[in-house]
């Protein structure tokens, strides 16, 4: 089986910082994209942001030129590096990883437990 742990959330006042990182361990040949979603009180899954394999990035509009994603492939963590945070940005954030389990094999979603980000004075 294949694990995802996150951690780095927490509350935060407007404007602040938080880097948000999600470690993928167990049965792992390759993970292709990694990425962030979140979930705000009251509205559905979003994306926010992704790393495919290659190194290209893609963001939500909202966040972008105020986080990066990053992504380490010896440590099979991905990184989220939020800036400038707003109200808005609250929500839980959930990590995922689309992992290939043995050669050629088929890839699969797995997904982080959630960790909540209050953006709040």
């Amino acid at each position: 089986q294949v694990q995802l742990v996150e951690s780095g959330g927490g509350l935060v006042q407007p404007g602040g910082s938080l880097r948000l990182s999600c470690a993928a361990s167990g049965s792992i040949f390759s993970i292709n994209t990694m990425g962030w979603y979140r979930q705000a009180p009251g509205k559905g899954r979003e994306l926010v942001a992704q790393v495919l394999s290659g190194g290209i990035t893609n963001y939500v509009e909202s966040v972008k030129d105020r986080f990066t994603i990053s992504r380490d492939n010896a440590k099979n963590t991905v990184y989220l590096q939020m800036n400038s945070l707003k109200p808005e940005d609250t929500a839980v954030y959930y990590c995922y990883s689309e992992v290939r389990r043995v050669v050629a094999g088929p890839l699969y979603a797995y997904w982080g437990q959630g960790t909540r980000i209050t953006v709040s004075s």
